[in-house]
């Protein structure tokens, strides 16, 4: 049955000509005991959604019941988890877990509340850390923690506003199976949020999508029989097939071709494209090996010896190839992108970059970091520009201007180029980051997650946006990231990192599909999933901080010295 409706609900926010419309027109019911997913882009309403479930909202028209009732306020029997975790920082995680037991049953005998507080901290894997207070909490522990305290209200039914998004894919994958195996055993009616498709199709019974203008998109049911293997998923048809139907329904509901460009690209070359000693001999820039790591270590001091992070790092990249970096939390990959960028010393071995050794922090290379540093006070033209007068000295001013419109063109700013960065969204500020990187007409373009802190669905519209500039620059290229699908999308190599401290390359996948490429056109590839399973195996084997032996990476051919 029915255990909560929305019956023709809008949501709207300001008044007159200010007003925005959030939700419009929501027909939804939840039936008891499902697990249901609303699954949606930034900004289209979904934290309103859950708040009006909540009842920390109320509807601007339509109802919402819960049995029925009106909801008119927060309630014991809708517990909410939220995405930041709002812990009691003075009290330990049993104190905050008693806490929410004290303000739903005051007068519960205190053995029996004692009993309950220690049931759902063991539920969540806390039992070792009960006595610890919020701060001495890694961030996953304290969502673990927000997990245990709804639960201990015994509440019918789960609201969960995107719980995971702030937590490393690990540690988020690990939750989202716990908070799996906690709803087989309650069978509590679970709504969950999330931009995240993987972990709808493993979680749901029902997977509707929120489209970006407030209203419900297409719904997906999932007949997957659970417990549902992350790892198994992978050889799974009815998962591919699923994963491909809702890939390509949110990209063609939120990310419709919004690149149009009016300019072209000037015949200008920067400053750092030719030595001048290269150009007095005659010679010509290589293109084997224009990029080689040899015997890279990075080796920290601390009170207790050297601390070596990241030890014989080998590789060479020909001109013109994508690699994408990947291991877990703390393997060193930022450091060795930090490194080639020339902003972190090479305690050890070498850099060369065209045939020079990497000395110091250069516009040859460019780096997008995962916040894009903007000035805020700038326009996108004018964060562009500043790179831009300085690595082409000899062009003109308006010469300059086509380089800078054409780079904003190209990551879809036609319209924003003269919005000061401050009045940007996350993504937009990422796409002008871009654009100021490929501007500078690097010869080593470095990104470092560059979408690490953007929702899934914008994250796939940049990464179509950056092969869509590198297809035209084919700029030799370095991206770490933790994302499997995105390292394969974008690299030709993905080179994998063992777990730190000394760190080191422990195997290198050989990504032998077509290009150009798409998210789409790669799903339905046939052997994209066999490279993925390559991937995951390797992170499984080394996700529990164990230390395998590095197998001796796979060199390509050309590096067989």
């Amino acid at each position: 049955m029915g255990l909560m409706k929305f019956d023709n609900v809008s949501k709207g926010f300001g008044e007159g000509e200010h007003r925005t419309e959030v939700l419009k027109g929501i027909n939804l019911d939840v039936q008891e005991g499902e697990f249901l997913v609303i699954l949606g882009f930034s900004g289209t309403g979904k934290t309103t959604l859950i708040n009006l479930m909540a009842g920390l909202e109320q509807p601007s028209t339509g109802d919402v019941t819960f049995k029925g009732a009106p909801i008119a306020g927060p309630g014991p029997e809708r517990g909410v988890i939220f995405q930041s975790y709002s812990l009691m920082p003075w009290l330990t995680v049993h104190g905050n877990v008693k806490l929410a037991l004290d303000s739903v049953f005051p007068s519960m005998p205190k053995a029996e509340k004692e009993e309950k507080v220690s049931h759902y901290i063991k539920m969540v894997g806390l039992s070792h850390a009960a006595t610890r207070r919020p701060s001495e909490l890694s961030g996953g522990m304290r969502q673990r923690v927000n997990v245990a305290r709804a639960l201990a209200m015994n509440p019918e039914m789960l609201l969960l506003d995107e719980p995971l998004s702030a937590l490393d894919a690990l540690t988020r994958a690990n939750l989202a199976d716990e908070i799996e195996a906690i709803w087989q055993a309650d069978k509590k009616t679970c709504v969950l949020i999330t931009n995240d498709v993987d972990e709808a199709i493993i979680l749901a019974d029902r997977i509707i999508a929120l489209n970006p203008d407030g209203t419900l998109g297409a719904e997906f049911r999932v007949t997957l029989p659970r417990p549902r293997d992350r790892m198994e998923m992978n050889h799974n048809e009815v998962f591919k097939s699923l994963r491909m139907q809702v890939t390509n329904y949110l990209m063609d509901v939120g990310i419709e071709a919004k690149i149009e460009g009016a300019k072209t690209l000037p015949d200008v070359t920067p400053i750092h494209a030719v030595p001048a000693a290269v150009k007095e001999a005659g010679g010509s820039s290589r293109t084997d090996k224009f990029l080689e790591f040899s015997q890279l270590h990075k080796i920290y001091p601390t009170p207790k010896g050297p601390l070596t992070v990241v030890e014989d790092f080998d590789l060479k990249l020909e001109k013109g190839e994508f690699i994408s970096l990947i291991g877990h939390s703390g393997c060193g990959k930022s450091t060795v992108l930090t490194m080639a960028a020339g902003l972190n010393e090479i305690s050890k071995g070498v850099i060369n970059l065209d045939g020079r050794g990497v000395l110091g922090a250069d516009p040859e290379r460019a780096v997008v970091f995962q916040s894009p540093n903007l000035f805020p006070w700038l326009t996108a033209k004018e964060n562009v520009s500043i790179g831009v007068n300085k690595v082409y000295p000899k062009a003109s001013q308006s010469e300059r201007q086509d380089v800078v419109e054409y780079y904003l063109e190209r990551v879809g700013l036609a319209d924003a180029m003269d919005r000061p960065a401050h009045s940007m969204s996350n993504g937009m500020k990422q796409r002008v980051g871009i654009a100021r990187a490929f501007a500078l007409s690097p010869k080593l373009l470095l990104l470092d997650e560059p979408f690490g802190m953007l929702d899934s669905l914008t994250r796939w519209e940049l990464q179509e946006v950056l092969m869509e500039v590198w297809d035209r620059t084919k700029v030799t290229a370095i991206c770490v990231t933790h994302d499997v699908d995105e390292a394969i999308l974008l690299a030709d190599r993905v080179v994998m990192m063992t777990n730190g401290p000394q760190a080191t390359i422990g195997k290198i996948v050989d990504v032998d599909l077509p290009r150009p490429r798409s998210r789409k056109a790669l799903l339905e590839h046939p052997d994209y999933y066999k490279f993925r399973q390559e991937v995951l195996d390797f992170l499984e084997e080394y996700e529990h901080g164990a230390k395998p032996k590095p197998k001796k990476p796979q060199a390509k051919p050309i590096a067989a010295e």
